[in-house]
């Protein structure tokens, strides 16, 4: 099953209609991987649709180009007003927003410096990435044979296309043994992050999560879990993690931007806690789907609402 299409997308700053946003088979994106992206979630609340902090996806998307010397051709706000009005032109709701710079079709060689620099956002309806029942009962996972590239070696700071091949690795192989997902480590055997999640354990009341420096990509929903936490009273440390420390946590959970916030029941067939989710885990899972529902107040200002005007950033 294919992605469900909507009408337009958003392709330098002018409209096209789905099926006529190509490229060329030779361009240097498909032949070497060249592209950063996010993925962004619009959520329904009680106002409305909004977009929840597009401001620090578009920063990110455009530090990630910033690394791989690809300089962004809109700036952040202009690609987070452009996002708002992507959702108002295909008239979503609830749906996930995908905005991506790429090189495109010029030289062919290794050098990438000869391509032009694109720029494409697409939205569509998508539902919950981990399964809508692994939200409250948890997921089973393993530690995948795949580590995490070395930090001199791929940048793990830039959400880069080249980054998701050891994601596929992960995420395939965690599938053919019969897991919903796979936890990477990194080079020296601590725990990285999932295949396109961060990764939190509770003990003793308490959430520990890996420091980035230990291959992890600055989640946005990793962010905003922390300080959900800081809201909620919650002691977090981010200090190394051992392979071994996921079987005796008390909870262990994934966040991001498609896994949102979703329980773990299960590493590599251990048992985590009560092979349900805790209630550390609900207390942030509640806290954190109350403010995208629009349920409690946004303090943070994290949501965009779509109905606010993006001004004439797009032709």
């Amino acid at each position: 099953m294919g992605i469900p299409k909507t009408d337009k997308i958003w392709h330098n700053g002018k409209w096209v209609s789905w099926d006529d946003a190509t490229i060329h088979v030779l361009s240097h994106v498909v032949n070497y991987a060249s592209a950063v992206f996010e993925g962004i979630r619009c959520y329904n609340t009680k106002e409305g649709p909004a977009i929840f902090r597009v401001r620090e996806h578009m920063q990110r998307l455009v530090n990630s180009a910033h690394i791989y010397r690809m300089e962004s051709p809109f700036t952040q706000d202009e690609l987070s007003q452009a996002a708002l009005e992507l959702v108002r032109v295909n008239k979503m709701g609830a749906c996930y927003i995908r905005p991506i710079i790429l090189r495109g079709y010029g030289e062919l060689g290794v050098d990438p410096r000869g391509c032009p620099i694109e720029a494409y956002m697409a939205c569509w309806e998508w539902g919950k990435y981990l399964g809508e029942e692994g939200l409250g009962k948890g997921i089973d996972v393993c530690v995948s044979s795949w580590n995490r590239p070395a930090p001199n070696t791929l940048p793990q700071m830039a959400k880069s296309a080249a980054n998701y091949m050891n994601s596929q690795l992960i995420k395939m192989e965690a599938k053919a043994n019969g897991f919903t997902e796979g936890i990477g480590l990194d080079t020296n055997g601590y725990v990285a992050e999932g295949s396109g999640e961060n990764i939190f354990a509770v003990r003793d009341g308490g959430v520990i999560t890996p420091p980035l420096a230990h291959a992890g990509l600055s989640g946005i929903t990793r962010d905003s879990v922390l300080t959900i936490c800081a809201d909620l009273g919650i002691p977090v440390s981010e200090q190394a993690i051992p392979r071994e420390l996921l079987y005796i946590a008390d909870e262990v959970f994934f966040t991001g931007t498609a896994a949102e916030v979703t329980p773990i029941r299960s590493v590599d067939r251990v048992v985590i806690g009560s092979g349900a989710r805790g209630p550390v885990t609900k207390r942030i899972q509640d806290d954190f789907f109350a403010i995208t529902s629009g349920s409690k107040p946004d303090r943070h200002d994290w949501l965009s609402p779509v109905g606010v005007s993006a001004g004439a950033t797009v032709r």
